[in-house]
């Protein structure tokens, strides 16, 4: 017992002597030592099109950030609904469809604002990575909801048209936290791709609307 008691202090004293060095030396205390930067910042570099103002959070993303898991307060919520549903622009000429096809074809599309991507050519929307919509497409995510069938179920009343343009321009004017992009508001499609994606939703003779046939 007393060589285990020995033993013990004799690695106890090198840590006393540590300690007590520390505490009498000239090292700065800890307010005065360089702060750690931020991640972030020190991570990314500007490079074409994807500058570093990207990294700048508006304030519905930092009051989002800031609740995330946690339940967001009715005045912020209220306030962030307000702010979003102001900022949605209707079609100037009160027509909301264009071509289903090209529509297809920007919910097909996942490139667009990346730093090796042209800015010359129109982004894409990337539906697919969030929806199902053609209900023969096998390739799909799920983080939304499904979109088979939309204008089937839904018709063309005015109100379903400017709710589903809403939704395109900034969704957060219906869910405050909502994680679906906002393709009009920040400028990701045109009021033209809109219109497009909005035909492919709504036409009959889209794939969107049309039965699979059984084999």
């Amino acid at each position: 017992m007393k060589h285990f008691t020995f033993v013990r202090l004799s690695f106890a004293l090198p840590i006393l002597f540590l300690v007590g060095c520390a505490a009498n030396s000239n090292n700065p205390v800890a307010d005065e030592l360089p702060q750690a930067r931020d991640p972030l910042s020190t991570s990314f570099k500007a490079l074409g099109q994807a500058g570093l103002e990207r990294l700048q959070q508006d304030d519905t993303q930092r009051i989002c950030s800031e609740y995330e898991g946690r339940e967001l307060p009715t005045d912020l919520m209220m306030a962030i609904i307000k702010s979003s549903t102001d900022s949605v622009v209707f079609p100037a000429d009160g027509n909301f469809m264009g071509d289903w096809e090209t529509g297809k074809k920007i919910a097909e599309t996942g490139t667009g604002l990346q730093s090796n991507d042209d800015p010359s050519i129109p982004n894409g929307g990337n539906c697919y990575a969030c929806h199902q919509m053609a209900p023969d497409e096998f390739a799909y995510g799920t983080l939304g909801l499904p979109l088979v069938n939309y204008g089937k179920l839904r018709g063309t009343s005015e109100a379903i048209l400017k709710y589903t343009w809403t939704r395109l321009w900034n969704s957060h004017a219906y869910n405050a936290c909502s994680h679906m992009p906002r393709f009009g508001a920040n400028g990701v499609l045109s009021e033209q791709q809109l219109k497009d994606v909005m035909a492919f939703l709504f036409d009959p003779k889209s794939p969107v609307n049309k039965e699979v046939a059984v084999q």
